[in-house]
């Protein structure tokens, strides 16, 4: 595990553009695991920017989201169907027929769940951006999920649901139910980044680099993976008791 800790949030999307352009540039049909929420954005914003400045090309990358909620239809503003074509996907050329993100609305959700897991078997993804939940989670892999789960159905914690609130009117609206790669799924990743910034973060990124592995903090299995990246800022960082780059 390699963890890098920079000053600014542009710092940590700057770093990890950095790694995913030069798969992108050596491998014209990379693929790439994505995920949403805050934490990628800058990283997303970097990519667009390349590719109209540098006409970096994404024609035959393939991409692979970690997550969906269930029950949101793709066209709501918050689902990540919304939020991958509006902070990634219309600024770059990947075609749509490469573009997979599970499906949580009006599916056989266990069948969903295991198409999902056999199409990303077809592949192997070359990177895998993650966030992580204040809980330790990865992908909405909650604590207490099998490190052997694949692709599944989860119930999402209440502080998950809270901690998502700020992109909904109130909390009534925020979904309770998630689908999502699994642990297992995520660590089959040849590569993976997780960016994290702010004091929030701060206990997971604790746990999850210095502390013991366990089904409690779901992130922490990633000290096991052979090319995992850890990029964050000193606020997210306060907590670790070694030196780091």
């Amino acid at each position: 595990m390699k963890v890098i800790i920079v000053d600014t949030y542009q710092e940590i999307s700057d770093k990890a553009f950095e790694i995913i352009k030069d798969i992108v540039v050596n491998k014209k049909d990379a693929v790439l695991g994505l995920a949403t929420g805050s934490s990628p954005i800058g990283i997303y914003n970097n990519m667009i920017q390349d590719h109209k400045e540098n006409k970096t090309d994404y024609s035959n990358v393939v991409t692979f989201n970690l997550d969906e909620y269930v029950d949101l239809p793709k066209e709501h503003k918050q689902s990540y169907y919304s939020f991958m074509n509006d902070n990634l996907f219309y600024g770059i050329n990947v075609k749509k027929e490469n573009i997979h993100i599970p499906t949580g609305v009006g599916v056989d959700l266990e069948k969903a769940c295991l198409d999902y897991e056999n199409n990303i078997g077809n592949y192997e993804i070359d990177v895998q951006i993650l966030g992580i939940g204040s809980n330790g989670h990865i992908g909405f892999n909650e604590p207490n999920t099998p490190f052997d789960s694949t692709t599944h159905i989860v119930t999402l914690a209440e502080k998950t649901r809270l901690d998502n609130q700020r992109f909904f009117n109130d909390l009534s609206e925020v979904p309770t139910k998630a689908i999502t790669m699994g642990i297992a799924t995520i660590v089959k990743s040849k590569k993976i980044i997780l960016v994290a910034n702010g004091s929030k973060k701060k206990e997971a990124i604790s746990r999850t680099i210095e502390g013991e592995i366990g089904l409690d903090c779901p992130a922490t299995i990633l000290q096991n993976h052979p090319d995992c990246t850890i990029i964050i800022d000193k606020e997210a960082a306060s907590l670790l008791k070694n030196k780091y780059e």
